[in-house]
Formats: structure tokens, sequence, C-alpha cells
């Protein structure tokens, strides 16, 4: 290797490091195969390019499609999607490094940030199986990354800076196209830039170039759901959610139309949810957590703008995730945890510089430049030593924590979806109605879809009965057996088994592990249930 390929490489060696260690640390908690609800899904509907639930997420859908086709070798579907996941957040933890060296000035509080995100709960969590999340940390770190580095440039050359802004705004559009979530960061940026550049708005050109690198790779991204969906004959998908052909259906999809009912009272007991997120802090940073403030008000004093744009970005992604009613919400704070590490890392850097630019070690007179070289002598030893501590510091509750960490994430050996499957299909008779729900029927669409099994097997989900128009619960199992077809029930509501016991005989499979699937038969004449 030349000299300047070394030179070249050496800003990126650390990262590059360290992004392969949180992915190792991904995979070796790592799901070996398919799972249960969205998990199920999001291993299906990538590699065979399909289309998802609300808000569609096709920049993970068509980088999933991508990434399976790459990891091929590796594995079945299930498990290569779930290796992304680690990936995602391994890159991440790359972009995390130099994201912090430049703003704290030391590449070992940037390796220790790195490392620290991917050994927190959250974010260790969603590296071990398909999830979008993963890819929307990984965005926002290099969002943040290319917006701090677009500010650096613009110190030294003005003009150079502008393909900087253009890239962080490409990437805000793919971002949109993988998760929602991106829209609460449209303020902080805009907030930033103006920070930054006060008069950029005057410069209509740029802005009008700015917002065509946001809209267009978002608009090709989404181009993905009508394309799969149906409205070009011959390129649907085997599995297509919602009807996103229509422009109706699109937007129902992308709006998230079945989730507008999801805020609740957003400023409802507000010190109520401010004592939810201190303990959830508490879970996910430790004793650390009460540095954070801290690590804000620091930030605000070294680098304004980018604590405008962090901590704006952690106030209001923390003020919707606390009104956003939704399974598994805490999955919504991984962009809170990467900020929180840029803080508290930028923390440690201060307290460094503080320590390396004591008077009582600098005794060397400024004006001599021989003085100066003594005197960065000195300091260096207390430099180390200072940077050796901070980043110990940082580490510490990591590393206490890692053991319990890493038995509370580990999914190695999470065969239950495997297991439920391969019973179910094994007891289901032939031609068979399964009236499903999601967190069942997505498992149950891998097997068909990916694995190629039980083709026989029509699942009528709950979003299958609205798109085909079946009617409820009753009209379907009504329907099959007056044709014959057996029928199976998988219902978690209580009222509804309730109901179904009401009408019918409901017999579990013979399988302790796939008991909460029912035979549905008619009641027999004169028959009483409980």
């Amino acid at each position: 290797m030349t000299l300047a390929r070394r030179s070249a490489l050496g800003p990126w060696l650390l990262p590059i490091l360290v992004a392969l260690a949180a992915t190792a640390l991904g995979a070796w908690r790592l799901m070996p195969g398919v799972g249960y609800w969205d998990t199920a899904e999001f291993q299906t509907v990538p590699p065979i390019l399909g289309t998802a639930h609300p808000t569609g997420y096709p920049t993970y859908v068509i980088l999933g499609w991508l990434g399976s086709i790459v990891l091929a070798p590796l594995g079945e579907a299930a498990f290569r999607m779930n290796l992304l996941s680690a990936i995602y957040v391994g890159v991440a933890a790359g972009v995390t490094v130099d994201l912090v060296r430049r703003l704290a000035g030391s590449a070992l509080l940037g390796v220790v940030a790195g490392l620290a995100l991917a050994l927190t709960p959250i974010a260790w969590k969603i590296a071990t199986h398909a999830d979008p999340h993963a890819l929307h940390l990984t965005l926002v770190a290099i969002l943040l990354w290319l917006l701090v580095r677009w500010e650096e440039v613009r110190r030294t050359g003005p003009q150079r800076a502008d393909r900087w802004l253009i890239g962080a705004a490409a990437v805000t559009g793919l971002s949109i196209g993988n998760h929602s979530l991106t829209l609460l960061l449209g303020l902080p940026v805009l907030l930033y830039v103006i920070a930054v550049e006060p008069d950029v708005l005057r410069r209509g050109r740029f802005v009008v170039a700015c917002a065509i690198a946001v809209l267009v790779p978002a608009a090709l991204a989404y181009l993905e759901l009508p394309l799969r969906g149906g409205a070009v004959p011959g390129l649907e998908a085997d599995l297509v959610y919602g009807s996103p052909d229509t422009l109706e259906g699109f937007l129902y999809i992308v709006t998230g139309e079945q989730f507008r009912g999801g805020i609740v009272d957003p400023f409802g007991n507000l010190p109520g949810k401010l004592v939810d997120l201190a303990e959830l802090a508490g879970r996910e940073l430790g004793p650390l957590a009460i540095l954070v403030p801290v690590g804000l008000f620091v930030t605000a004093i070294r680098f304004p703008p980018y604590a405008l744009l962090s901590g704006t970005t952690f106030a209001i992604t923390c003020f919707f995730n606390a009104a956003y009613v939704n399974a598994d919400i805490e999955r919504y704070y991984v962009g809170p945890a990467l900020i929180a590490w840029s803080w508290l890392a930028i923390l440690g850097g201060t307290v460094v510089d503080g320590i390396a630019d004591a008077p009582e070690v600098d005794p060397a007179d400024p004006a001599d430049p021989a003085g100066r070289a003594a005197a960065r002598l000195s300091i260096d030893p207390w430099r180390s030593a200072a940077l050796a501590l901070a980043a110990a510091l940082l580490v510490a509750p990591t590393v206490i924590a890692f053991p319990a960490r890493a038995t509370a994430v580990d999914r190695t050996g999470d065969l239950s979806a495997e297991l439920w499957l391969d019973d179910v299909l094994s007891l289901l008779e032939p031609d068979a109605i399964v009236v499903s729900w999601w967190s069942y029927s997505t498992s149950l669409w891998y097997a068909q879809h990916i694995e190629g099994r039980r083709p026989d097997v029509f699942v009528a989900d709950d979003r299958t009965r609205l798109d085909l128009k079946l009617g409820d619960i009753t009209d379907v199992i009504d329907g099959s057996i007056a044709v014959g077809r057996p029928v199976y029930a998988i219902r978690v509501d209580a009222a509804e088994l309730a109901l179904l016991h009401t009408r019918y005989t409901l017999t579990p499979l013979a399988s302790p592990i796939a008991a909460n699937v029912f035979r549905v038969t008619p009641l027999a004449s004169g028959a009483a249930t409980r």
C-alpha cells in the first residue's frame, strides 16, 4: 500500500474497525431465522421486492432486496435480512466515530461513542433481527455527519461546501423513504442550516437544488409502491399491502392513515413523561444519563449550531414518542440515543481540553516557537492521560452492563416461529383457510412466499379481508364452511374468541406449540359452548 493510500485510509481506519466490531456484536446475538409480527414481514417483503405496511418503507425494501441478493450465499432470506440489521447498526457506529472525532476532537472518544452506541440496548436489540429502525439509525448518523462536515468546509471554502449540503439533502430523501420519523428532523435541519449560513434562503437556485435533492430520492423510492403494487401489468409483487396501485391506496399507505389515532394527549402529563424519559435514559445509558443535560449545555457553548440541530431533534423526537401509542415504541429512540452519545463525548473532550490547557502545565512563552513546542511536549502526557480517563469513564457503564445486555438482547436461540410454522403447516388440512392475525400472518406468508411451503393454504389476514372485501371474520368462516373448505382461526382478542365460541366449535391443534390455532367447525345441533 502506498503512503498516499495509507494517508487516505487513515481517518477512516478506526471507523471501519468499529463498524466491523459493531456488526460482529449484532451478528453474535442474531436471530437465526424467521420471526413473528413485523419482523417476519420485513424478512419476507424485501427479498421478493413486495410492499410493506404503512408507510411502505420503500428505501428499506429496495436496499433489503439488493442486500439479500449480495448476502445470498450466507443463508436463508430471514437470516440475511436479520444480518442486514447488524450491518446497518455497524455502519451507524462507524459513522458516529468520525462524527464525534470532529466534534470532540478525539478519535479515542469517537471510538468509545461508536461502540457504546452499538451496545446501547435499543440499538443492539434492533441489530439482532430485521427492522427498518436499524437503517433509520444509519441514515440519521450519516445525515448528522454530512451536516457537520458541511459546516466545517464552509469555514475554509464556502463554494466547495455546497455539495455536502446537497448530499445531506439526498440522504434526507432516502431516509424519508425508509421511516417517517425523518420528518421530525425537518425543522431542526432548517434551523441548523440558517444558523450556519444566515443568508442561505437568498440563494434561490441553491435552495431549489436542495429541495430537488430531497424530493427526487424520496419520490423514486416511493415509486416502488405503485410499480410493485400492480399499477404496471406484469410488475406486481407476490405480496402487496393494501392497494398502492391506486392514488387513494397509495396515499393511505404513505401517509400512515391507519395509525393517525396513535397520537394521544401530546401536552398532557408532561412531568410524568419526563420521568418516563429519565427512566428510559437510565436503562439505556446507566449512570451517564444524568450527564446528558450537562453534555447538551457544554455542546451549546462549544458548538452552538450542532447543539441547535441535535437539541431540537432530540426534543421533538422525544416529545412525539411520548405521545405516540404504538408497539415497542422504544425503537423510536435510536436517534436520540446517538445524539446523547455525541453530547457525552463532547463533554468528555471539553474536560480533557480543560486539563490539557491548564496554566500549570503550559509555562512556555506563546511568543517563543521553541517554547510552544516544549509546552506541547509537556502537555501531551497530560492530554493522553486525560483522554484515557475520560474514555474509561464513558465506557465503564457499558462494560459493566455488557453481560446483562448481551443476555437481554440475545436472539440466537429464538426458534419459536420456525417451530410454530413447522407444526401448523404439517397439521393444516389441504386447501385450508386460516383466518389469521397480523403477528402470525406474516410468518405464514414467509413460509409461502419465501420457502414455497403450503401454497394451497389461504391466509385471510385482517388486512386481506379489507383489501379483498371478504367481510368480517364470521363472513369468511361461514363462506368457507359453505363450500366445504377447512377453516382455522388464529385470534388473540378475548372478545373475538368469545364470539367465535358462541357460533362455532373451536378445536385447538394437537400441538403444544400451535395451540393458539383452532379448527373451526359448525356447532352441533343443540350443543352448548362455554
